[in-house]
Order: structure tokens, then sequence, then C-alpha cells
């Protein structure tokens, strides 16, 4: 889906940020719908086929992870929540609920509109694609291949591993829980320390500047984001 044209559902109680959205993403080249409620964004995603939602966590009806929960389970559109909730708790329970990515109030409409740019490139990704490209990284799915600047990087099977699931979901944040159950499967959900320790031998290998990581960025309390340049 290109970003020009994508319909965007708003799903938040609050007037003046459903205006404010609606103003400056139509001014942007999205169709947008809008919805107050937790159930009114329900029936709405059903009707309106939206590219990308935008939820609320705190609305009058339901609580927005509900919502996310009863999204999930027929829409695979990027979900970004959007919340004055700041908690890592309440970040890792969006993203384990199947949310994009997690936006905290307030806001700016440039940081929105570069993280829903994301979202829709990342969704209009091909499952099959061999081939992941991130400047001077080559990410070769079918070899199972990594090259930097045009040389082979060797990593173990579980680098590997780890760093194919960050790459696949580009732009994305992963939870620890989520990263620890594809790699290591559930029994090892909390164990937090297995991914610092390999993460940290896998930025040894493919970043430039360890101190200013340019590929594999924390966010802290919650897991890791493969970053993609806009």
């Amino acid at each position: 889906m290109h970003d020009k044209g994508a319909r965007v559902l708003i799903i938040d109680d609050e007037n003046q940020i459903r205006k404010m959205l609606k103003v400056a993403l139509s001014a942007h080249g999205y169709e947008t719908a809008v919805a107050s409620s937790g159930q009114e964004g329900l029936n709405q995603a059903a009707f309106f086929h939206a590219d990308i939602i935008i939820l609320d966590l705190g609305l009058p009806d339901m609580d927005g992870l509900e919502v996310l929960k009863q999204l999930r389970e027929w829409t695979e559109a990027p979900i970004i929540v959007l919340s004055v909730r700041e908690m890592e708790t309440d970040k890792i329970n969006a993203l384990d609920s199947g949310a994009d990515d997690y936006v905290t109030k307030p806001f700016s409409i440039g940081e929105l509109l570069a993280r829903m740019r994301v979202a829709l490139r990342h969704a209009a990704k091909t499952d099959d694609e061999p081939v992941l490209k991130f400047g001077e990284l080559t990410v070769d799915l079918s070899r199972r291949q990594v090259m930097l600047e045009g040389k082979e990087v060797k990593l173990t099977p579980t680098e590997y591993d780890i760093l194919k699931n960050l790459v696949i979901h580009a732009g994305k944040v992963l939870t620890h829980r989520q990263l620890l159950k594809a790699i290591w499967g559930v029994n090892y959900q909390e164990q937090a320390h297995y991914l610092r320790v390999y993460i940290g031998q896998l930025r040894k290998k493919i970043e430039p500047d360890l101190t200013r990581p340019r590929f594999i960025i924390t966010e802290p309390g919650v897991g890791y984001r493969f970053l993609i340049k806009e």
C-alpha cells in the first residue's frame, strides 16, 4: 500500500485529537475515518477497511487493549497505539497484544507521520521477499547470508535468528518476550539477559559505532527495534 491515499481509521475519545489528526492526515493525502469509542471503532474498522489504524488506549466504553485484541482477530492492518500511559508495562502489553508501534501523548504530527510511513512500508513488503537491504547491510533470507559493505558477516545460528526476526519486522518494536519466544520458545520468555548478551554480540559484528547503534535500537525496558532510515 502506497502512503498516498492510504485509509486511516482514528479511534480516540478526544474530539480535539480527532479533528487535529483528520485535518493533518487529510492534508498529507490520507483518507480518514474517525470513531470516539471502542465499539464504534470496531464497527468502523469492519466497514471502512482501513490500511492503518491509530488507536487510543483510554476509551470511554472499553479498554483500548481489548479493542486491539479484537481487531487482531481478523485484521493485519498496522495499528499504532496513542496513549498518555508512559509505563513500560503499558507499552509491552500493547505491543504483545499486536500493536505495531506506540506513540506517547503529547506527540508531534511529524513523528506520527514518520511512524505511519514505516508501518505502511512494512505492511506492503511481501512475505517471500528473499533479500532485505538496509543501507550498507544486506540480509539474504533464502541463503541465510548477511553482508556488510559487500563483505560477508559470519553469524552464529542464534545471532542470525535474532537478526532475521528483527529485519523481517523492521521499524516495529519487538518486545523481549516476543523475541525470546521466537528464538528459544515459550519457556524462555522471562530470560531477557539471554537477549542482551546476543544483541551485544550481534552489534559488534554489524554496527559501525557501538556507542551510537545504526541498526539495532534499544527501546528501554521494552525491547528492540530494527531501524529503517526515512
